[in-house]
């Protein structure tokens, strides 16, 4: 966990400065904290605050290195912060055994692709006033890590997009529990690339999908406590063998779960973490 108080201003701002906490990298989760009746930009795009004043943006995996914070105060007074982050290097993985109709959709398939990844992204773009994303992760498997996010991946041999989520390999039926709490906003029993497929809000645009499913346990509309039993583990979708693919997003930037299980486990008391 990188803490970076940021002093921007001593005689505006010394008796409360912004707090940010997380990993300014790529793909990395940071929740900041200041005066709830500010207004805060993430380059250009404005964050929602909750009542105490936290917000939270993060990092693509090949994001620029260089952003910005704009904050303005209630008196009218603002500043704009620079904020530099850190590039990565990425593993490259070989996955073979990938059956011919995964690797060459027909044209119905590429159909239900589109409309399986519209969901998807529908469910990842709520913008919920959930605090849950403020309690802290925890791993929702046990098991060893057998992908990392960022790798670029070679299936049969061929170079494909990179993987954007952390693999853990676990046995079928093996229990998947909620990293964090929050509300279930999309269950899939079977997609065509990511089988049975489950999307929890954690809020202000940070959610968690986990995908390969065996058994989903959990209906959309369910509120689920952290470390909760949500789902079985899988092979399902396009997957040489059972494990749980488990992935975080701020809104459509897909995000590091690794980052965020070496974290401090709980940011704030999980009491009154979801807002009205």
């Amino acid at each position: 966990m990188l803490l970076l108080s940021l002093t921007l201003c001593a005689r505006v701002w010394a008796a409360s400065p912004i707090e940010l906490k997380g990993d300014l990298t790529q793909g990395g989760l940071v929740v900041g904290q200041i005066a709830a009746d500010a207004q805060v930009w993430y380059d250009d795009h404005k964050l929602e605050l909750t009542k105490d004043g936290h917000f939270v943006f993060g990092f693509e995996r090949d994001d620029d290195l260089n952003h910005s914070l704009k904050v303005r105060l209630a008196d009218g007074q603002e500043w704009t912060q620079p904020v530099t982050i850190s590039a990565r290097d990425y593993d490259i993985q070989y996955i073979e055994g990938i059956p011919k109709k995964m690797m060459e959709p027909d044209p119905n398939d590429l159909k239900r692709i589109r409309e399986e990844n519209a969901q998807v992204a529908r469910a990842r773009g709520r913008d919920s006033r959930l605090n849950y994303f403020l309690e802290g992760f925890i791993s929702p498997a046990k098991g060893p890590i057998t992908g990392v996010y960022g790798s670029q991946r070679y299936f049969n041999g061929e170079p494909r997009r990179p993987h954007y989520g952390l693999d853990i390999a676990a046995p079928r039926g093996a229990s998947v529990i909620a990293p964090a709490s929050g509300e279930v906003t999309l269950t899939h029993p079977d997609m065509f690339f990511s089988g049975g497929t489950l999307v929890i809000d954690h809020g202000y645009g940070v959610s968690s999908t986990f995908i390969h499913l065996d058994k989903i346990l959990v209906k959309v509309g369910d509120k689920v406590e952290q470390g909760q039993e949500i789902a079985k583990v899988g092979s399902t979708g396009r997957a040489t063998g059972p494990h749980l693919d488990w992935r975080i997003n701020w809104f459509q930037t897909r995000l590091d779960p690794a980052l965020l299980l070496a974290s401090e486990p709980k940011m704030m008391s999980n009491k009154n973490l979801q807002e009205k």
